[in-house]
């Protein structure tokens, strides 16, 4: 099956005891035993399993195009998950510009269990490949990174880590798998946070976490199961909803995205753009051989504070708001949103400057957001 029609028919998307065309949700706590000391009751407890849960999973491992996948309450549930995959006194690799909440979770949690933490370039293997101690137990990856847009070169670092037997995490929530297969690619676990474009409608908090590996597969069922991470079925439902259209909504939000890049890219008032869909993106060959397109992402600088507070004031069709992946735009201020738990010095190092703004592209009219940035930037 091609994208589209796998995603309205390549897995549970009928009823199977009544037919309906929508799966119900089936909102219960609890289920009925039809006999005791019986191995047949499918359903005992919704934290364990609810039929409306498992036609969802059935559906993220069809679109993650894996063997196994497990939804969670956010997509923070599904990276804390992954990482406690970890044990004490176990090294862990992440990217220096870490999404905000990875950040602070491996920082302020992960020292309590004696785990150990390095930052680094990951577009810069021989940074990674330094970084490996004999106690490296875990590789994690963001690429296109946040909000920076940086890229790692998923192959190589998949090699490195072969090298090493690392586990190798890939938070693909900017790309997702319609656009970039980390799993294809050698990487063991995939992360993704399900409110941005999988639902894609900016009612959801979920997050997914998909992988070839049965032994990483049943661990982290026992940590969901454990934890209590568990997704809501309204959401659930909400969810297999939204991944219906995610195939066109992503073509038309790509698009977008490469068209506000090339504009802003022209126009003299904006310092800088990071989008790896443009041919001046320093690693845009790296990203063009493991991704379909761009991304629907980009960040760009204005020079000034004053003229950040301007431009986001005089700005109409996007909405300013944390988070991304939505029908509609999202304008965002990483310095006071997604990073704002780091400190100032923290997010100079990272390149995130009070005047960046990262922008989601949305299904509008292109003509109508350029025309809207044009009038907000004073052209």
């Amino acid at each position: 099956m091609k994208e589209n029609t796998k995603l309205l028919h390549g897995y549970q998307v009928l009823d199977e005891h009544t037919g309906a065309a929508s799966i119900p949700i089936y909102q219960t706590s609890t289920f009925h035993n039809k006999q005791l000391y019986s191995d047949s009751q499918q359903y005992l407890y919704t934290r364990f399993s609810n039929p409306t849960i498992d036609a969802l999973e059935d559906g993220f491992r069809t679109l993650e195009n894996a063997k196994y996948a497990i939804s969670f309450s956010s997509g923070m549930a599904a990276i804390s998950n992954v990482i406690m995959l970890l044990k004490t006194k176990d090294h862990l690799i992440v990217p220096r510009e870490v999404y905000g909440g990875t950040c602070q979770f491996v920082t302020k949690i992960l020292y309590r269990y004696q785990i150990d933490v390095s930052f680094v370039d990951m577009a810069d293997l021989n940074e990674v490949r330094n970084a490996i101690r004999s106690n490296t137990k875990m590789i994690y990856l963001e690429t296109p990174s946040n909000p920076l847009l940086k890229v790692t070169d998923i192959r190589g670092l998949v090699a490195i880590a072969k090298e090493h037997n690392l586990i190798t995490v890939a938070d693909n929530t900017f790309m997702t798998t319609l656009a970039q297969e980390p799993l294809e690619l050698g990487v063991d676990i995939v992360v993704e946070s399900v409110t941005k474009f999988i639902n894609g409608h900016s009612d959801v908090v979920a997050g997914l976490v998909a992988t070839n590996n049965e032994f990483y597969y049943n661990e982290l069922k026992l940590f969901q199961k454990n934890f209590g991470g568990i997704l809501g079925v309204e959401d659930a439902w909400l969810i297999m909803r939204g991944m219906k259209t995610m195939g066109i909504r992503m073509a038309h939000a790509v698009s977008n995205a490469q068209a506000m890049a090339e504009y802003l890219q022209a126009h003299p008032k904006i310092k800088k753009v990071y989008y790896p869909g443009l041919k001046s993106h320093p690693n845009h060959a790296i990203h063009q051989s493991q991704a379909k397109n761009g991304g629907a992402v980009l960040s760009f600088e204005l020079a000034t504070k004053e003229e950040l507070l301007d431009f986001t004031s005089k700005v109409r069709i996007p909405i300013l708001a944390v988070s991304l992946g939505g029908v509609e735009s999202i304008l965002s201020h990483p310095a006071t949103m997604s990073h704002a738990c780091l400190s100032p010095e923290e997010r100079a190092e990272q390149g995130v400057v009070d005047g960046l703004l990262r922008l989601s592209c949305g299904i509008e009219n292109i003509e109508d957001l350029i025309d809207d940035f044009e009038q907000a930037l004073g052209n």
